[in-house]
């Protein structure tokens, strides 16, 4: 039996240097494990790797896709506490470079939700759900 764990999620880097920027003008800090060659933030409950996607395909052993206008269907999600968090996410997002692809609107479910990129069109949804249960340190546990 594999144990159901996400430990690490790699998002593959066309331009490392300014993806590396992006997330450290939201605030978000790396850790120690960081280098010249890859960028490495801990969140509530998984590390966020960026590393260059050359390297990353190389390593997986599959063919480079050279196009960051195609939506990879993957998106990544920043869950918070409250719904008004949602929108105030969203204008740090705006202010740090980000593109608003969704403004903050109510979800059908009864959540709050909005839709950012980053500078390669990694998709992030930020969403506050009512029913969200998070541990300590702020990972959902729950949702």
């Amino acid at each position: 039996m594999i144990k159901q764990r996400v430990s690490l999620i790699t998002i593959g880097a066309f331009n490392l240097p300014q993806l590396r920027s992006f997330y450290k003008g939201l605030g978000w800090e790396e850790t120690e494990f960081s280098s010249d060659n890859y960028a490495v933030f801990k969140t509530a409950g998984t590390l966020l790797s960026i590393f260059p996607i050359e390297e990353l395909a190389k390593d997986a052993g599959v063919p480079l896709q050279n196009n960051t206008e195609t939506f990879r269907g993957v998106t990544l999600a920043i869950n918070v506490d409250k719904p008004e968090e949602v929108d105030a996410t969203i204008e740090e997002i705006r202010s740090a470079g980000g593109k608003i692809l969704r403004e903050p609107s109510d979800a059908f479910w009864g959540g709050r939700t909005a839709y950012f990129a980053d500078p390669e069109n990694n998709l992030w949804e930020v969403a506050w759900n009512p029913s969200s249960v998070f541990d300590e340190r702020g990972a959902m546990i729950n949702f």
